[in-house]
């Protein structure tokens, strides 16, 4: 075998599985949802604020949960590098998903008091 042959077998492709790629989606759609409402200048910005709140925030606990499904994947198949890798996404996630939450919940308590 070659040199040119072994350097193209020896790359490793990962797999896109149809589950990351409708988090990504929507991941990218509700942050491209929340900077329209941001643009929105009436009465109906808070509350459009806080659906794309509360939908980011769907998006991203979609993302720690998908995270946490592949991590134990992983660490079942002893691909250790991998498995930290998707512990820092999935608790970044995490955290991000109780973030918009936290401001979802914020921002309905104001759309009910104006």
């Amino acid at each position: 075998m070659s040199g040119r042959q072994r350097a193209s077998t020896s790359r490793r492709r990962f797999p896109v599985s149809p589950g990351l790629t409708f988090v990504g989606v929507a991941v990218i759609g509700s942050i491209v949802y929340g900077l329209y409402a941001i643009t929105v200048r009436d009465a109906s910005q808070i509350p459009l604020l806080a659906s794309g709140a509360v939908v980011l925030s769907l998006a991203f606990g979609a993302l720690a949960a998908y995270c946490l499904r592949t991590l134990l994947q992983a660490g079942a198949e002893g691909r250790g590098g991998r498995a930290i890798l998707l512990a820092l996404v999935g608790g970044g996630a995490a955290i991000a998903a109780c973030g918009c939450l936290a401001g979802a919940i914020i921002l309905f308590m104001l759309a009910g008091s104006v």
